[in-house]
């Protein structure tokens, strides 16, 4: 239970509820062991008064009256403790459960972007659904079971004991081998549960990707592939679970069989105790209650250790994401930003998969206000720049610098917010037109919507849906052209007013004359900012105030649109070929 420690915490924090919940099972338990007491005296009662009938009928009628009321009494207040325990402690489950979805979301948020390309999102969303359902049975039923087959075992025992400590003893002699089973049971369920929960996150992993590229898979005719493939991931998931619970199947019937046992025993040692005269006949007959009355509290220590055994397994596979650090750390009294020039000193970088460097020795500087062009073919890093402006990853060597300081000593809450980026591909919520543009400024007035719509030249599309803004598009934008996701992207930077725009191939999916419409807005906002564009269209660069040319990672041309197409380089030929 090494994985489970984890929790601990939750423990404590809720520790007076479950001190309650502990308070009431084993008050509920006590009032539950007073009607085998009661039924072995009234037995014991009777058969004083068949041996000898001078101690009187209604004495006997008045005992037996008496201690049926007691039973039912009993066994109403044992009911009603047993209700609120039951409140009290699976309530705490569901406290926690929800505690640690939302540890583990928020850890999920501070995780960088490296993350996220070595993990599927199948996988991610397994472990924080699947697997902390598998952790709240440990802190729900499990707990509650635990307790309350330790405190009846406490109880009834010790009672036991105190009235014929000899029967006591053979009645519990199967208790050992029962202790074994479970443990040899226990290491078999741990080893196949965790299998059975990677299977699982391998399959949910595969359904996520499938249904995301679902226009890909019609496109291709390929659905009998892909439900092939299927097919074999369940098949598999099914195996590894069928082979779960041929184990878990040992369980009851190894309860039951010791249970009987111990039953044969009791009848069998007591009966002749009896017969000797050494115990009275009621005593027999509480102790075979006793005995069924542990059936289900022992039985439930097989269900109770699979539980366990789950929890365990999958809080492992929760606690691999939730001790790994993030490799962008927001540093501690972070400094904020005065001025939004941007710089390149000596910048180089590789991604951890990548034998090559991304980025080579790269050194520039971008005055506040000012618009700069990025040009290049394909893989030379353009996108890994702003990448590198925004933080999402660290430099390997060099520094970039906003305003003056370093973006790793800079707030990194901050830095973000007085950024607008615009990705390479544009992803929109399964919502309405108006919140995906209002997600880059959660507080903001419908005008101030309708006005960034129209700076990114896509009010009128919007306009043109039966519900306006009100629209609700499909999952990734789905319903969506390429150019109005693409300028839905771009409002929703720009209803911001960062004082840094980065804007990455945005404008690849429209026509050159909204392009011009966009850039032309851009340049008659009432806020100047700071802004890269990265592009392939030298419509879309011309009218930068610098133009900067990459070409395996590293600068081969820098300046105006003026200087470079006068001289010779890839920005002059890719002017020809263009025009």
């Amino acid at each position: 239970m090494r994985a489970l420690q984890y929790l601990n915490k939750y423990l404590y924090k809720y520790q007076t509820r479950l001190v309650l919940g502990f308070v009431f099972t084993i008050t509920a338990k006590v009032f539950a062991v007073v009607a085998p007491s009661l039924v072995g005296d009234s037995i014991t009662v009777v058969n004083r008064y068949l041996t000898d009938p001078t101690g009187g009928l209604t004495e006997t009628k008045n005992i037996l009256l008496q201690n049926i009321a007691l039973i039912v009494g009993a066994a109403i207040l044992s009911g009603l403790f047993t209700f609120t325990m039951r409140q009290t402690i699976i309530n705490v489950s569901r406290f926690i459960e929800f505690d640690l979805k939302n540890e583990i979301y928020q850890h999920y948020q501070r995780l960088s972007l490296n993350f996220y390309k070595n993990n599927r999102t199948g996988d991610l969303m397994n472990r924080i659904s699947e697997d902390v359902s598998k952790v709240r049975m440990y802190f729900g039923p499990a707990l509650m079971y635990s307790i309350n087959t330790v405190s009846l075992f406490v109880i009834v025992i010790s009672y036991m004991i105190s009235v014929a400590p000899t029967l006591t003893l053979y009645a519990l002699a199967p208790l050992p081998l029962l202790s074994l089973a479970i443990y040899q049971l226990s290491r078999s369920i741990h080893k196949r549960s965790t299998i059975v929960q990677e299977y699982l996150s391998k399959l949910s992993a595969f359904a996520q990707e499938m249904f995301s590229g679902i226009g890909v898979i019609k496109a291709n005719a390929i659905e009998p592939t892909a439900n092939q493939k299927m097919g074999s991931l369940a098949l598999g998931s099914m195996s590894k679970n069928m082979h779960l619970v041929q184990v878990q199947a040992w369980f009851f019937p190894l309860m039951i069989l010791l249970i009987g046992l111990s039953n044969i025993l009791v009848i069998f040692i007591g009966g002749r105790q009896f017969i000797n005269g050494q115990i009275e006949l009621g005593t027999l007959a509480e102790f075979i209650i006793y005995i069924n009355m542990l059936t289900w509290p022992v039985a439930t220590v097989g269900w109770v250790t699979s539980i366990v055994q789950q929890a365990e397994a999958s809080q492992k596979r929760i606690n691999e994401f939730l001790e790994q650090d993030p490799e962008i750390v927001n540093p501690k009294g972070g400094k904020n930003l005065q001025s939004y020039s941007i710089e390149f000193q000596n910048v180089s970088f590789s991604y951890d998969d990548a034998r090559e460097e991304a980025v080579k020795e790269l050194s520039f500087q971008l005055e506040s206000g000012k618009t700069l062009a990025i040009l290049g073919r394909t893989g030379c890093g353009k996108t890994t720049l702003l990448q590198l402006i925004t933080r999402m990853y660290d430099v390997s060597s060099g520094a970039v610098k906003v305003g003056g300081i370093d973006v790793r000593e800079l707030d990194l809450k901050m830095l973000r917010d007085h950024i607008g980026a615009v990705p390479q591909e544009a992803f929109l919520f399964s919502d309405t037109l108006e919140n995906n543009i209002r997600f880059g400024k959660a507080e903001t007035t419908k005008t101030e919507v309708e006005n960034a719509a129209k700076q990114a030249a896509v009010h009128n599309s919007i306009m043109n849906f039966s519900k306006g803004y009100q629209t609700i598009i499909g999952e990734r934008g789905v319903s969506l052209s390429g150019g109005q996701k693409q300028r839905i992207s771009i409002a929703r930077a720009l209803i911001k007013q960062p004082e840094i725009l980065l804007f990455d191939d945005s404008f690849s999916a429209v026509d050159t004359q909204t392009e011009e419409t966009i850039l032309s807005n851009l340049k008659s906002m009432s806020f100047q900012s700071t802004t890269i564009v990265v592009c392939h269209r030298v419509s879309s660069a011309k009218n930068a105030d610098y133009i900067l040319v990459m070409d395996e990672g590293r600068i081969v041309q820098y300046g105006t649109h003026e200087t470079l197409v006068n001289a010779p380089g890839h920005y002059a030929e890719l002017c020809k070929k263009q025009l």
